[in-house]
């Protein structure tokens, strides 16, 4: 049954799972770049003081950043599976110094201990759910979407808290986003997966490397900056 008119299917389900494999390998292998790129960039940038003065003078020069991230955010998010390969790679790496401007404050503000010991937290949570979200067979869609919810609903109670100042909504916040990224990490873990398997073996498999990258490296920059709320020591 296997051999069946010549071919054999368990070759092909090898090959199959072996593609699969690559093709993962190359969204995690972006993704590791892009927090290279972003950590690099942001510790480069808390050390220069002239820099430093440049970015946090004046309010309008920091706000124009994070507007160009969002900005990027969306166009690689809309736009990747649409350009060039190479274009959408270095769109991705753009924003990952982007990115790195803007968490150049997380230097200014927390020890070096605490910062290393939110990143290896997260490294490590990030992972389990990274590989629950691979190898569970429970669809995920119904709860992505649930998160996806309370993360709108995050961000609008966060809002709100910039002006209340509230110290308890604060560690309320804090605890719930490391929650819902958690959750988000799993379920797009599980999505990426899917759509590689629908693409690897195109030319557009490349694309989908670099999408699936971004999406997972803005849940893992996300959960580091919950963690980080949690065991962060200010200076």
């Amino acid at each position: 049954m296997d051999n069946y008119n010549g071919y054999n299917y368990e070759d092909g389900a090898i090959d199959s799972k072996s593609a699969l494999s690559a093709q993962m390998a190359r969204v995690f292998g972006w993704m590791f770049i892009g927090l290279i790129i972003t950590g690099l960039t942001a510790k480069y940038i808390a050390t220069s003081e002239a820099i430093v003065k440049m970015l946090y003078s004046g309010r309008f020069t920091f706000l124009g950043f994070l507007i160009l991230e969002l900005v990027f955010v969306w166009f690689i998010s809309s736009r990747a599976m649409h350009m060039d390969y190479g274009m959408a790679a270095a769109a991705f790496i753009m924003y990952s110094v982007l990115n790195g401007i803007t968490l150049s404050v997380i230097f200014l503000a927390y020890t070096g201990n605490s910062v290393a010991l939110a990143f290896f937290m997260t490294a490590g949570f990030f992972g389990f759910m990274c590989v629950y979200g691979l190898v569970t067979k429970t669809d995920l869609t119904s709860l992505g979407s649930l998160f996806l919810m309370g993360l709108f609903g995050l961000i609008i109670v966060s809002i709100i808290n910039l002006f209340l100042r509230s110290t308890a909504l604060y560690w309320i916040i804090s605890f719930v986003g490391v929650a819902i990224f958690l959750g988000l990490t799993a379920y797009d873990s599980q999505k990426i997966k899917a759509i590689s398997m629908k693409y690897t073996g195109t030319e557009k498999e490349r694309n989908v490397a670099v999408l699936g990258a971004l999406i997972l490296y803005l849940d893992f920059v996300n959960l580091f900056l919950y963690i980080l709320r949690i065991l962060g020591r200010r200076k």
